[in-house]
């Protein structure tokens, strides 16, 4: 008779974010002792200051993108259909902030709460590995340090916004991400450099809110890793909407005047603003943890290596979001952490597949994307079908006056098995979730289009770009 494994009883987590907080659960639910070690709140930057502050502001702006459609739909502010003067909405961007922050420390005490209930040790300070297997605490409040022995270490200690020499951020006038939700007023010319998702996001929202913006891109065009119709489409929507948009600008620096900024770009230009955010990607939250003097291989951008389920290469240490590489998603981080933890404490687990993994780009309108890309299957040369509709000819989205966006299915020529798919529109983050399905358990187009949809329904334009795929099989 076969003797069950030892469960290691001892894990110490490091960050409490996604990854962090999703692997602790995980740990205790299969029966380890588990502390977490977190600097500045559950929840990590995801939840203080990174993606439900943008999110929660975005929100809010895309209250205004609604409103703006408010008179063709029929509606008119009392006072003001008489006197045939125009309804404007003011930002109080303080209230907003105010707002913005309460919500993330909510859902931040939220998490600690159900840690703390499922009996999760909580230690509010910074970690650093001494070895694979003891961590070194250096805690906050005046509480004494301590060392914490492990059996499994997991690292999510995450990432932070890339700064550059030549634009330090002072948190007034030059920014990063995490410093916009200080401010409490709206910035009358906002310049935001880079235009990939985080840079798209907030110009798109700031635009929203009311302020002039103008976008600074090095690419082509804005998200330039992103579909390219989709791409297209919200550039469009962002110029129409007056945002100015520089193509090919790559920014050099930037530098405080009397009552702004001046943002300096490679061929000499400047650009005026009385903001300027800078958005030109993260570094990971590596340096100073121990990480190589425990044997942890590092990548030359400084990000932990981890395999298919998230070990390092020294034993007993796993590694889990951000600070990996491997897909900067909260929802990867998690997957990344909860796979750990059932990995290194014996449980059934299956590797990470990123293969089903759906995004989106919270802009108005939204850019959901899952699976294959375009872009990627004609690199590598693969053969794939595609059709297209807009949803502007979809009857519910005439009725909320829904003037851009579209759904885009790629499938395998021959199985008709969903590869991937494009999604731009309002709420395109709920409607993708059908498309996940699909190309995670391999459907195929005719099984998508033969699922009945409720009429009138933004999702019945999946089920026709669908059935537009089907080809009549022959005998």
């Amino acid at each position: 008779m076969s003797t069950p494994e030892t469960v290691p009883s001892r894990v110490v987590v490091v960050g409490g974010g996604p990854g962090g907080y999703e692997a602790a659960l995980v740990a205790r639910r299969l029966g380890a002792d588990v502390t977490v070690v977190e600097r500045a709140g559950l929840g990590g930057a995801a939840v203080l200051t990174d993606v439900m502050p943008s999110k929660t502001l975005i929100a809010t702006a895309e209250w205004l993108t609604i409103a703006d459609r408010a008179p063709e739909l029929g509606i008119r502010a009392d006072g003001l259909a008489s006197s045939g003067a125009e309804a404007r909405h003011h930002i109080d961007l303080a209230a907003v902030n105010t707002r913005v922050k309460a919500l993330a420390a909510a859902q931040s005490a939220d998490i600690r709460a159900r840690l703390e209930r499922e009996g999760v040790r909580i230690v509010l300070g910074e970690g650093r590995l001494d070895g694979p297997q003891r961590i070194q605490v250096r805690t906050q409040a005046g509480e004494p340090d301590e060392t914490l022995e492990a059996d499994v270490v997991l690292v999510a200690t995450g990432a932070t916004p890339r700064e550059l020499p030549t634009a330090r951020p002072d948190g007034e006038r030059i920014l990063t991400w995490t410093q916009l939700y200080e401010l409490t007023s709206l910035p009358e010319k906002l310049v935001v450099v880079g235009s990939g998702v985080t840079g798209a996001e907030f110009a798109g929202a700031y635009t929203s809110l009311g302020a002039d913006v103008t976008l600074v891109s090095s690419r082509d065009r804005v998200l330039p890793g992103e579909d390219a119709d989709a791409a297209e489409l919200l550039e469009g929507v962002f110029r129409g909407r007056g945002m100015t948009v520089l193509s090919r600008s790559r920014a050099e620096g930037a530098r405080r005047t009397a009552d702004g900024v001046v943002v300096t770009l490679s061929d000499g230009r400047e650009v005026e603003g009385t903001h300027v955010l800078f958005a030109v990607g993260s570094i990971p939250t590596t340096a100073g943890l121990g990480l190589e003097e425990a044997g942890v291989r590092l990548a030359p951008s400084g990000h932990i290596q981890v395999d298919k389920v998230s070990r390092t290469s020294a034993r007993g240490i796993y590694a889990a979001g951000d600070v990996t590489g491997v897909l900067p998603l909260a929802s990867v981080a998690a997957t990344q952490g909860r796979i750990a933890m059932s990995h290194a404490l014996g449980d059934a687990v299956k590797p990470l597949s990123l293969r089903g993994v759906s995004a989106n780009i919270f802009t108005a309108p939204e850019i959901a994307t899952v699976g294959l890309s375009e872009a990627r299957m004609q690199e590598a040369g693969m053969h794939y079908t595609v059709s297209m509709l807009p949803i502007t000819r979809n009857p519910r989205a005439k009725m909320l006056g829904v003037r851009e966006g579209f759904i885009k299915i790629f499938a395998h020529p021959s199985s008709g098995t969903v590869l991937g798919a494009v999604l731009v529109g309002p709420r395109a983050s709920e409607s993708v979730f059908p498309l996940t399905l699909a190309v995670t358990h391999r459907l195929t187009a005719d099984q998508v289009a033969e699922a009945i949809t409720v009429y009138p329904s933004m999702s019945g334009t999946i089920a026709e770009v669908a059935r537009m795929l089907h080809h009549r099989s022959e005998d």
